[in-house]
């Protein structure tokens, strides 16, 4: 029946429920924004899904299926989340086909019953939420297998969890006992074997990182996406204890500009973490935000509660944050404009993550300068190259589909991040770094930080292991160049942090006897010297360019006098790192949570109160400004 109305038919199904105005206002925003009129009610909170789907369910002669009862599904049921579609066999013997269209599908649907009216007898229809309530209810033990074991099960070989604590223990043993059998027959040769090998890897892990600072690096020409070419996106955010940052967190999530009915936020919590989830509750979210339980099988990982979220993602793209991030508004458009301008194979695009409480000590400003070097230089320049980027652990956009196809995350992992970065390019696919910026809070007390490094270090030891389980395997899906980009990012990272105390105990030990500049015995002792002199040295230097470069790049030169307590740091870095391999062998899986909201500045505060600050006619005003000719000079005369 046509509408007299000239509206779209989710829109005209309901017009007896809403005030003409409205209707008239909620389709042009939906021809705006390329969304069904239905989600654009949703969104305001004019009407609820259920409200919509009953009523849009009786115009077109079907059945409301309202998917309260304990009847099992014929065929997968986390599946069902994907498709929208449930297949059910009811007592007296009756098939039904139960679907959950929203927006555009439900134009679609209202077609293919027009042109075959037959359809009527064999479908059902019901909300998209009710269909994901029925999911979690019934599909209790399906979701958290896959999210446990998702990965495992599939490729056990890219799986941390692959090996249990007695192969590592085995491993270490095996290692343990060669070096001391290498120490006790040969003992001058070994030393100085492996001296050679680690300052030959270190020197090459160094001229790494000095050549990412002579890549320049040019900004990529605006592109500014309608509204209506803008795909559906993903927000996961895993939380765990964050009470004191959920209100800060939800207003940086609402100041996403981005088409809320295109928005599909997901907060994934843990069952016993009520404080929280209350938290969240007291808050009035809009209908695209979602609270996720995860599963209490298997480890407790922020890896597993992503994994929970993901059969439940409807979004083209995808995006992690984490608890304490404010993004820059406008960074799900970025990623999507480097998706538009990349490759095929692009599957992800890291942000920029920044320090916000820079100025809390000296601490966070070590952070600061650490993460400067690493994502405004080092990771942009890796991605120039195309070369593996062990990600970060937030911001990291995906496309969907191709983070589903390499098995997602791995809950056995304790940095995800860095593992699926490295998964991403055994399989074929890129990753770049997007120009926004995502501000983080960096542990200003040395046990968190401690706790928190200690992770990253344990993390990338498995990521390593696991990836060298099969290492030729490795090298043919990476190609000879990524392989040892990989060997030095992964593996040579944390065994500069691990073996940093023997070189630095070296210089030192000559140094106080007098030994360090003398004449040498022999010219192997010399070369054992300048050698650890030469890698000691070049790496504090190495570092502090690296890092110098990035601070400069993130306008943030008045920290720069913090490098010069590098050599500090770097003994901490090796205490974390030695804590770390330690725990690879006693708790391999054990997650020690950063706890978040106990900054004492925010960088970004001034930078939204200076934008704040500026109003509009401001801004015109300057603009106008600047588009003005320069004034003429006045010279005197001859």
């Amino acid at each position: 029946m046509p509408d007299p109305y000239n509206l779209p038919f989710e829109l005209a199904a309901i017009r007896h429920l809403v005030d003409p105005a409205l209707l008239d206002a909620a389709a042009r925003r939906a021809s705006t924004i390329g969304t069904g009129g239905d989600e654009v009610l949703q969104a305001c909170g004019v009407l609820s899904s259920d409200v919509i789907v009953q009523t849009i369910a009786e115009q077109l002669g079907i059945g409301f299926d309202p998917l309260d009862d304990n009847l099992p599904p014929d065929g997968p049921i986390v599946e069902s989340l994907k498709t929208g579609v449930l297949r059910r066999r009811y007592a007296d013997g009756t098939r039904a086909i139960t679907i959950a269209p929203r927006g555009l599908k439900l134009r679609d649907l209202a077609v293919a019953i027009r042109q075959n009216p037959e359809l009527r007898k064999r479908l059902r229809l019901t909300s998209p939420e009710r269909m994901a309530a029925y999911v979690r209810r019934l599909g209790t033990d399906a979701l958290a297998e896959q999210a446990a074991e998702g990965l495992r099960n599939w490729r056990p070989d890219l799986s941390a969890a692959a090996h249990g604590r007695r192969d590592l223990r085995r491993t270490a043993l095996l290692c343990a006992l060669f070096v001391v059998l290498c120490g006790y027959f040969f003992p001058h040769e070994a030393i100085a074997t492996v001296e050679v090998m680690l300052g030959g890897a270190f020197l090459a892990w160094i001229t790494l990182r000095l050549h990412a600072c002579q890549i320049r690096q040019t900004k990529a020409p605006k592109l500014d996406i309608p509204d209506r070419a803008l795909p559906y996106y993903t927000v996961v955010v895993a939380l765990y204890r964050e009470v004191r940052v959920v209100p800060s967190l939800i207003e940086a999530l609402r100041q996403i500009d981005y088409p809320q009915e295109k928005l599909d936020i997901k907060l994934v919590c843990e069952a016993d973490d009520e404080a929280t989830i209350t938290a969240l509750k007291a808050l009035t979210l809009n209908p695209h935000f979602e609270i996720v339980i995860a599963p209490e099988a298997g480890p407790r990982t922020k890896p597993k509660a992503l994994s929970a979220a993901l059969p439940f993602a409807r979004g083209d793209y995808l995006v992690i944050y984490d608890a304490e991030d404010v993004p820059e508004p406008n960074q799900l458009r970025v990623a999507l404009a480097a998706y538009r301008r990349g490759p095929r194979n692009l599957a992800c695009v890291q942000a920029r993550l920044s320090i916000d409480n820079v100025g809390d000590n000296w601490l966070t400003r070590q952070f600061a300068a650490e993460y400067a070097g690493l994502f405004d230089v080092f990771l942009p320049a890796l991605a120039d190259l195309r070369l593996p980027l062990p990600l970060g652990g937030t911001s990291n956009h995906f496309r969907t589909d191709m983070l589903r196809r390499v098995g997602g995350w791995d809950p056995y992992n304790v940095t995800e991040d860095a593992d699926l970065g490295i998964r991403l390019a055994r399989f074929g696919y890129l990753s770049g770094v997007i120009d926004s910026t995502t501000y983080e809070e960096a542990p200003a007390r040395l046990g968190a930080w401690l706790s928190q490094r200690t992770r990253w270090c344990k993390g990338w030891l498995q990521t390593w292991l696991v990836h060298m389980r099969y290492p030729l395997t490795t090298l043919r899906e990476l190609g000879l160049g990524s392989f040892l980009v990989f060997q030095l990012l992964v593996g040579g990272t944390v065994l500069a942090a691990l073996v940093h105390p023997f070189f630095l105990a070296l210089v030192l030990t000559d140094a106080t006897l007098g030994k360090l500049f003398a004449e040498s015995e022999t010219i192997g002792h010399a070369l054992r010297q300048g050698l650890a002199v030469t890698t000691l040295l070049s790496g504090y230097a190495g570092s502090a360019v690296l890092a110098f470069v990035g601070l400069a790049r993130r306008r943030l030169l008045s920290s720069s006098w913090v490098l010069l307590l590098m050599p500090l740091y770097w003994v901490l870095l090796s205490f974390a790192a030695w804590r770390g391999a330690i725990q690879l062998v006693t708790a391999p899986h054990l997650w020690e949570k950063t706890e978040h909201g106990l900054a004492r500045t925010s960088r970004y505060g001034k930078i939204r109160r200076r934008r704040a600050a500026l109003s509009p006619p401001a801004r015109r005003f300057k603009a106008a400004a600047a588009d003005r000719p320069p004034p003429r000079r006045r010279f005197a005369k001859d």
